[in-house]
């Protein structure tokens, strides 16, 4: 008995840390059959030995398309600013960076990277709307950000840090890391 209220609040506690509602009410949904549900997919290394398809939707999506910004402790505002040309490059800012390919830009640019202070790491790349001929690598870690076990994925933002658009992201736990392709600058940040 002792043992079986322990797993339940174990559950529960699971459920709430995935977002999970828990309500009676949900209770009485009926349940799919287990030949109908979806295996739910993590976005690992091995996804992308065939096609890339879409990283970041399958678990999130199993667990109703909830994304929210990961709650981090507060970084320092830091300022890098480079100029890039045909040979692309390599621009790094407080703990994130950039590679820009060979031949993703035309000319030489004088590209501005800030790391944002506040309670979610977001980086802001200028000239804002800046396009490249291919995507360019952008990797944020988020070792000084809350514990959360789902997939983080990189989204592009508003000014106010709201979510516009979820990015295909490769999340590399192990390293707090996930890199993902932009294709112009703005705002972007990490999100689960």
């Amino acid at each position: 008995m002792k043992w079986s209220r322990s797993f339940t609040t174990l559950a529960l506690a699971f459920a709430l840390a995935a977002g999970l509602s828990c309500t009676t009410s949900d209770s009485t949904a009926p349940l799919a059959p287990s030949s109908e549900q979806q295996d739910p997919s993590f976005g690992l290394i091995g996804d992308l030995t065939g096609t890339v398809g879409d990283l970041t939707g399958t678990l999130v999506g199993t667990l109703g398309s909830v994304t929210d910004l990961l709650l981090c402790s507060r970084q320092p505002y830091a300022v890098t600013t480079a100029t890039i040309g045909r040979d692309g490059g390599t621009i790094k800012v407080g703990t994130h960076q950039l590679v820009i390919p060979k031949n993703a830009l035309s000319q030489k640019v004088t590209i501005k990277a800030e790391q944002m202070s506040g309670s979610t790491n977001s980086i802001r790349f200028s000239p804002e709307g800046l396009r490249f001929g291919q995507p360019a690598a952008l990797t944020m870690r988020y070792d000084n950000c809350a514990l959360v076990l789902l997939q983080k994925k990189i989204v592009f933002t508003s000014e106010k840090l709201k979510i516009l658009e979820v990015l295909t992201s490769l999340d590399l736990f192990k390293s707090k890391s996930v890199t993902a392709p932009i294709d112009h600058f703005s705002r972007y940040a990490v999100a689960y």
